[in-house]
């Protein structure tokens, strides 16, 4: 019988598939909930769902409104109700992977099957919030279980341990992988690309201040909203007997139809063969005017009055499989115009870099050279492969950063990619806002010290920071340690804030301290993204949790709640003294 709450009791192993349970007792109520295999039979998703409902006492379409409130204003009943019938694959429980199921999960879908053949290593400490050095050794999927399911218990959890084949795809609308060979990728997205229907495939990486996106959705998906915005609407100031028909609105305001766009007419007097109710394609489209592709010479004379409404279309668009996007990516996402030869550069340094681990078997080590010109000799000759598309110049210097870096998955980088990477996947589900086409390529190079590093500041010191100190050195490392700082506000926001301080280091030192106000307290609705909360802290003071939360991330984090408005009226608890502590 499944009921509310949750918690790591036993597991079995079959063919490298963990079959676990989990059960905990919470405010001294015993209930349990089972997470299956994700080797999922046919009869598990279509059946034991309706198991889980039944002892649950609710129905599958029936949306918490005071928990989802939020995300109900922005997708809608219908879009919830397809997010909620929805299967996801997450492979890879690094850093990426855990912000990305986390996400997920708090947005309510279905199911999600963890996948990772993986241990629990020192380094994952600096990007995976749900690990501690109790869990090195342990399997990583297997280490993250438990606390993900404690964020929503009606949505089911379950894991892979072993191998994955790529006839277990066919068991969910989605999979994400953040931890795969090239040959791997192409393997899994032939297969989703090809499979009817197509089953949503994203490939999205961290290497050091590098991250990567691919997206295919299959060849032929449909937007059914692109922009989830409601029609545009004019009022009707005059409209022409002509071919075309030239239809003026009240300047109050800009139109915002564009050419393409289908509009139906209502309460038009006098030239009452618009009222029909039949789209009508928009041309010629100006501020306060457009024109109609009809004659209406034949109609009736315009009196006054009327209405001009779009009417919305379905989009479909056609996803390359990986394969083929590899050598034609077609135009990049952009996120910054001032690096607009950058996406073309890392498209070739993510290929590198996985024919590098492909030859030696590792990543570049931080600060070597050697194995930075490796990496580029890798991209100088996949550069040269290309026929069409190939880069007249290559910089080196970035290459050298990303190799240097590549190894380590940063918190900031996996907390961005998460959310972009979760967002595609409630995309791809639902149906709702223009996914990402195909290839988004991002960098914070910028984040660098302008000065070189010294390689010996770079090697690890056996420390849940090691990652990070790969990258920005263990001199950067110790200052964010022993930094002061101030948050104010624990709510969505704050949350993803503590959390990303806590897995750096900030303030984790004796000389550091983290001073988080808020005078608020916990509601349900602030659970569904308000991720350090429990059902339980309900009505409990949203920073004393949140730093008990942030705390048990990081148990060196130093750091005070308050519960004081930040405001002219409590300066004398945010005085000269505090400010300059």
């Amino acid at each position: 019988m499944l009921t509310g709450k949750r918690a790591c009791e036993a597991d079995v192993e079959e063919d490298g598939v963990v079959i676990e349970e989990v059960s905990k007792k919470a405010r001294g109520e015993e209930s349990v909930i089972s997470s299956t295999s994700g080797a999922l039979a046919e009869g598990y998703n279509r059946g034991s769902l309706m198991d889980y409902e039944v002892a649950n006492g609710k129905n599958s379409m029936e949306i918490d409104e005071d928990l989802h409130s939020r995300q109900l204003a922005v997708y809608g009943r219908e879009t919830m109700r397809r997010l909620f019938a929805s299967s996801v694959l997450v492979s890879g429980l690094q850093g990426l992977g855990a912000e990305i199921a986390k996400n997920l999960v708090l947005a309510g879908v279905k199911s999600i099957t963890l996948h990772d053949e993986g241990k629990v290593e020192l380094w994952d400490l600096s990007s995976n919030f749900y690990l501690s050095e109790d869990d090195i050794g342990k399997n990583r999927a297997m280490a993250c279980v438990q606390k993900l399911q404690e964020l929503n218990n009606t949505v089911i959890i379950s894991t892979i341990t072993g191998a994955l084949s790529k006839e277990q795809l066919s068991y969910f609308q989605a999979v994400v992988f953040t931890d795969i060979s090239l040959e791997k990728a192409i393997e899994f997205d032939d297969y989703c690309h090809n499979h009817q229907p197509p089953i949503a495939f994203i490939k999205s990486e961290i290497r050091g201040l590098f991250g990567s996106v691919f997206c295919d959705f299959g060849p032929m998906f449909t937007v059914v909203d692109v922009n989830g915005e409601e029609p545009h609407t004019g009022i009707i100031a005059s409209i022409s007997n002509d071919c075309p028909a030239l239809v003026s609105c009240v300047d109050d305001e800009w139109l915002e139809f564009q050419d393409g766009d289908l509009v139906i007419f209502s309460e038009v007097q006098g030239m009452i063969e618009l009222n029909d109710g039949k789209p009508r394609k928009v041309v010629n489209a100006r501020p306060y005017s457009f024109a109609l592709e009809e004659d209406t010479t034949g109609f009736g004379t315009y009196n006054r009055g009327g209405i001009v409404t779009q009417v919305k279309q379905p989009k479909v668009l056609q996803f390359k499989p990986l394969r083929d996007a590899l050598r034609d990516p077609g135009d990049f996402l952009l996120s910054d115009f001032s690096k607009l030869d950058r996406s073309p550069l890392l498209h070739l340094a993510f290929q590198a870099l996985d024919a590098f681990r492909h030859e030696f078997g590792h990543f570049p080590a931080p600060g070597s050279e050697e194995d930075a010109q490796k990496l580029t000799n890798f991209a100088v000759s996949i550069n040269e492969r290309k026929s069409n598309c190939n880069l007249e110049e290559i910089d080196r210097k970035l290459l050298y950063h990303f190799a240097s870096g590549s190894r380590a998955v940063l918190n900031p980088m996996a907390a961005m990619f998460g959310g972009i990477v979760g967002q595609e996947v409630m995309k791809a589900c639902s149906g709702k806002f223009h996914p990402l086409f195909q290839f988004f390529y991002f960098d914070s190079v910028e984040s660098l010290l302008p000065e070189p590093l010294d390689p010996n500041d770079l090697k690890p010191l056996n420390s849940r920071y090691d990652a990070q100190i790969s990258v920005f050195g263990a001199k950067l490392q110790k200052k964010m340690e022993e930094a002061n700082a101030f948050i104010i506000g624990s709510g969505a926001l704050g949350c993803e804030f503590l959390k990303n301080l806590a897995l750096m280091g900030v303030s984790c030192s004796q000389k550091g301290k983290l001073t988080i106000t808020d005078d608020d307290v916990i509601e349900k609705s602030n659970l569904s993204r308000q991720f350090l909360f429990r059902d339980w802290n309900i009505g409990q003071a949203k920073s004393t949790v949140a730093a008990a939360a942030a705390a048990a991330i990081n148990p060196s984090f130093h750091i005070e709640a308050l519960q004081n408005r930040a405001s002219p009226e409590t300066e004398n608890v945010f005085d000269d003294t505090f400010w300059g502590a």
